[in-house]
């Protein structure tokens, strides 16, 4: 029997993830983490261990969460542990190192050029503002409002909870519900009433024990990546999984369509 993809209330908020949802920046953050952890791999790993990061490895362990929580998962996930360090250090031999290295990476990224915005995400948005729904964005990310300031998204949100607003709320990073739970709490909504769109599994796994009406996971991947990515998705509790988030506005506004 196919799964009721209709929230059980009305939905009166939207929350989006910004990496990968809002903007195209998912590849970008993959190629600085690529580009980190191969060098820390060769040097402390032996084996498989020992590996090229792959995109299955930024799915797993490093989408969508805290810069330090992603380090530490890709280690043990290899089997390896490294000293924490402290904020500030630049090396490849702890996790405060690998973190800074893998953000000024990125940091050089954004400033060489305009993020762009999914062009079917934004439409979404401002289909759904059109039609009374409240709309508000969470990342793990303390670059997001450089990000959406480049993408010139900002305005279209009511409410942001980012790493910054995590960090100074001691706010867990995903899978913990916490971030979108205080997102939709700054809209005035219940989760139950709320719709979540995700592209990271740990997200989908937030939204799930976050108690949102609807999560719906977004599938960015392309060619034979996309099926795998699709499963995972729907495997950590998506109840829908879209490519085109322009299909989501008749499941969340029944009736509804983007002309």
């Amino acid at each position: 029997m196919a799964k009721d993809t209709h929230p059980r209330e009305p939905v009166t908020a939207a929350l989006f993830d910004m990496d990968g949802v809002v903007t195209d920046t998912a590849q970008a953050h993959f190629a600085a983490w690529k580009e980190t952890f191969d060098p820390v791999l060769a040097r402390h790993g032996s084996g498989a261990a020992a590996a090229p990061f792959t995109q299955a490895d930024y799915h797993a362990h490093v989408d969508g969460v805290p810069r330090l929580d992603g380090v530490r998962r890709l280690l043990a996930a290899r089997g390896m542990a490294l000293p924490e360090g402290v904020p500030g250090e630049t090396d490849l031999d702890s996790v405060e190192g690998i973190a800074a290295t893998k953000n000024r990476r990125f940091g050089a990224w954004l400033e060489s050029r305009a993020v762009p915005a999914y062009p079917d995400t934004i439409a979404l948005i401002r289909a759904l503002r059109e039609r009374g729904v409240r709309v508000g964005l969470f990342s793990a990310s303390r670059n997001t409002a450089r990000v959406l300031a480049s993408a010139g998204v900002t305005d279209l949100f009511e409410a942001i909870v980012d790493g910054e607003v995590a960090r100074a709320l001691a706010l867990p990073g995903k899978p913990d519900p916490a971030m979108p739970v205080e997102a939709a709490r700054r809209l005035g909504a219940e989760p139950a009433r709320a719709a979540l769109f995700e592209d990271a599994v740990s997200g989908v796994e937030a939204g799930r024990r976050g108690g949102f009406g609807l999560v719906i996971g977004v599938d960015r991947e392309a060619g034979a990546k996309r099926g795998s990515h699709a499963a995972a998705l729907r495997a950590s509790g998506a109840d829908l999984v879209l490519d085109d988030l322009r299909a989501a506005l008749p499941v969340l506004v029944p009736g509804a369509a983007i002309a």
